[in-house]
């Protein structure tokens, strides 16, 4: 197995190089950079699996600089706040096309799993049973790991397009809340209850003909969330 390359972009000298320490001591390999511009630079030359963004930066923030991420490539994106995380921090984060996110003081253990939990998604296999789906409205290319509304390409980050495939691959069952945080994020999440009802809404903004009324990803309340195929599975 080839060894992973993480770029950790952070002002903080301290914070950035306890994290890469940790991170090589746990057989990755480690590019640093102290500022979102840098960051960019480095991003680009040294082609990353998975980027570590802190939020507050000077010269370029970490949501910006995500945000060109998301421009030219699918590089899972890891924020990290000073601050406690809201939804509200979160859709922002979304909408700039994050991951992720790790509140600071940080856990270096906490810190690790979660990395690896991020490459583990964006590195899943699809299902072999079936190729996808395809109604006229919604197109999902399971191999190519696509989605298409209307004809137009959506951009998915890794962890929408694993709640997808994980809904998708459920069709016309419920699939529980806890489900969902260990079949997506990884049993690090089991407690971050939150996190299904932000993505569900940001999924449903994407690929939904009307999000407030939802005719793919239903809610079964207190219960979880359920897919419902409008037109017929693709098969191999």
């Amino acid at each position: 197995m080839m060894t992973a390359k993480v770029l950790i972009v952070d002002d903080e000298f301290a914070i950035r190089d306890a994290l890469g320490r940790k991170l090589q001591r746990e057989g990755f390999e480690v590019v640093l950079a102290g500022d979102g511009l840098e960051g960019l630079r480095l991003f680009h030359s040294e082609r990353p699996d998975l980027v570590v963004l802190d939020i507050v930066m000077p010269e370029m923030s970490g949501l910006t600089v995500c945000t060109r991420i998301r421009e030219v490539a699918e590089t899972p994106v890891m924020m990290l706040s000073a601050q406690a995380i809201t939804e509200e921090d979160i859709i922002e984060g979304l909408n700039a096309g994050a991951d992720e996110y790790l509140v600071k003081p940080i856990r270096l253990n906490e810190f690790v799993a979660r990395v690896k939990a991020l490459l583990r998604r964006s590195q899943m296999v699809a299902p072999q049973v079936e190729s996808g789906y395809n109604d006229g409205y919604l197109n999902i290319d399971l191999p190519r790991r696509q989605v298409y509304v209307n004809g137009q390409k959506v951009h998915l980050t890794p962890t929408e397009f694993k709640l997808l495939m994980v809904l998708f691959e459920n069709a016309g069952r419920v699939v529980s809340q806890r489900d969902l945080l260990e079949q997506v994020w990884g049993p690090e999440y089991v407690d971050d209850v939150y996190y299904p009802r932000v993505y569900i809404s940001q999924l449903r903004r994407k690929i939904e003909p009307d999000p407030a009324n939802p005719t793919y990803i239903q809610t079964e309340h207190r219960v979880g969330y359920r897919f419902e195929k409008q037109g017929s599975f693709l098969r191999r």
